[in-house]
């Protein structure tokens, strides 16, 4: 049965992922993506920042849906839930790091990317994947291949997703959502131009609402 989390990453449609290297761009970011229609926010765990933000998220801003993304250890898994992350999304299929979420009764989203990752997964009782890297991996016509033997698994697309084929995966019925870092790159965060990821936001959100109605 799908998780809450995951019924609420289905809703918003595109998962903003989000990569933040210090944490007085948190509150911008985060009123960037609340005022643009996408409440929500994978922060990867790639910098020293990651939980931190995580914290501030959970409190300041609790209508913003935030989870870790990049969690590629027990421990940084751990940081994640007790900083308030209300999911978890890996890159890869590490047994311990899954089976630790579901022991920790948070929903976690492994990667994967062949069959045999898949069925790991579903060995698991795990319903949806991050799918990664979706594009070098061959798209969407890769995961309707793949996805047709597993007729009960979501996925989750991430890696190479832009502006320009997200209406393609968000139209598959078998794609919960897209993860996608095109309308929060690195220079405009740096850069401090929350107007233009505001309207990038508000534009990808308007597409999740052309698509899925």
């Amino acid at each position: 049965m799908m998780s809450e989390a995951l019924r609420k990453i289905g809703e918003i449609g595109i998962i903003p992922v989000v990569v933040l290297n210090d944490v007085k761009d948190v509150e911008p970011l985060a009123k960037a993506l609340i005022d643009g229609g996408l409440p929500c926010a994978e922060v990867t765990f790639r910098t020293d920042a990651a939980e931190e933000s995580i914290r501030i998220i959970t409190r300041q801003f609790p209508e913003l849906f935030v989870g870790a993304g990049t969690v590629l250890t027990v421990d940084q898994a751990d940081r994640a839930i007790d900083a308030g992350a209300k999911f978890i999304v890996t890159p890869g299929f590490n047994p311990a790091v899954v089976q630790h979420c579901i022991d920790s009764g948070i929903t976690v989203c492994p990667g994967v990317c062949t069959p045999t990752e898949i069925e790991m997964a579903l060995g698991k009782g795990i319903d949806t994947v991050k799918f990664f890297p979706a594009e070098p991996m061959g798209g969407l016509s890769y995961i309707k291949a793949v996805a047709a033997p597993y007729t009960t698994l979501k996925f989750m697309p991430t890696g190479g997703i832009s502006v320009k084929n997200v209406r393609d995966y968000l139209a598959y019925d078998r794609i919960l959502a897209c993860g996608g870092s095109w309308m929060v790159k690195g220079d405009l965060i740096k850069s401090g131009s929350y107007d233009k990821i505001t309207e990038l936001v508000r534009e990808a959100a308007a597409i999740v609402k052309e698509v899925r109605g």
